[in-house]
């Protein structure tokens, strides 16, 4: 009888301390009611090159996120999580940032499925001879700040569209991936409109850390090619770290379009798939923090 009673008495133990460890566990709540879980986001920035452009500042008054379901709500929808508002708007030169990223905030948020970001900008000054805060410079004439017109910046924000899941309990991240050569469009009487359609949201495997890049040209000769899916496989993995969609352009009688993909140190495969063409691998590549791995042209074969 003792020894039944000394079990049942552990057993019980047991119990009270996995409720205890569970009401302790970020997003778990311990009464009957509950909470939503939630999870931790850390919201950053990088940047991929450009060769016309010296610099690409913006200015961040405000970053919100925007849960699935809610793509049509205005900004000031309280549903909608407010990871940062800065009181003096934050001043970042996207081309500085390659190889690393400037985290713009972190937020414990409820836990879910996120279907946009947007970033909500300090607008140009009308007055003459003032500086614009929105602007450019080129690799030609480095000295003039030319304004980036952005007509929904200030208003409702630059939407950036991808999805995002936001799982409990951890620290999870998202990484605005900011393209100026599709983000930028010189409209060719002087002015460049500034669109979010060349920011992609990038949602890593953790914590936001430095890294390295993986990038080359998918090229084909003989036939053309409307997308191909290029992912980055690690070293005696078989699941993907990073992978994309890319679109080609004609150009000197050849198809072209080019990838760059981010990841951290290691060591990875190349793998890029398209419709009526050998799927392609590339030999192991090393990816150093801080460097970028080039694969050059990437040629594709077409299919017997």
């Amino acid at each position: 009888m003792y020894r039944e009673l000394k079990k049942v008495c552990s057993v019980v133990g047991m119990l009270l301390l996995l409720v205890v460890a569970l009401a302790h566990l970020p997003g778990c709540s311990g009464s009957g009611g509950g909470t939503a879980p939630s999870g931790t986001l850390q919201v950053g920035l990088t940047d991929k090159q450009s060769d016309a452009f010296q610099q690409v500042v913006v200015t961040i008054r405000e970053v919100r996120l925007v849960p699935a379901g809610l793509e049509n709500a205005q900004d000031n929808d309280p549903r909608l999580p407010i990871v940062v508002s800065y009181g003096t708007p934050h001043i970042v030169d996207i081309l500085t940032l390659r190889f690393q990223q400037e985290i713009l905030g972190t937020i414990i948020i409820p836990a879910g499925n996120y279907n946009q970001v947007r970033l909500i900008l300090e607008p140009n000054p009308n007055g003459q001879g003032q500086d614009p805060v929105n602007y450019l410079t080129l690799k030609s004439d480095p000295s003039v700040k030319i304004p980036l017109k952005t007509p929904s910046g200030q208003q409702s924000g630059l939407k950036v569209l991808g999805q995002f899941e936001v799982k409990p309990g951890i620290i999870n991240a998202i990484l605005l991936d900011f393209d100026p050569n599709t983000a930028i469009v010189d409209r060719g009487n002087g002015d460049y409109n500034l669109k979010p359609t060349g920011i992609r949201i990038v949602q890593p495997a953790g914590p936001l850390a430095s890294f390295g890049s993986l990038t080359g040209t998918v090229i084909s000769t003989f036939k053309d090619w409307s997308s191909a899916t290029v992912t980055v496989v690690p070293q005696g993995g078989s699941s993907a770290i990073a992978g994309g969609t890319i679109f080609s352009n004609i150009s000197a009688s050849r198809w072209e379009g080019a990838f760059s993909a981010f990841v951290p140190a290691g060591t990875y495969r190349v793998h890029v798939q398209t419709s009526g063409f050998v799927p392609y691998s590339s030999a192991l590549q090393p990816v150093i923090s801080g460097s970028d791995t080039p694969l050059g042209d990437v040629l594709l074969t077409p299919l017997p």
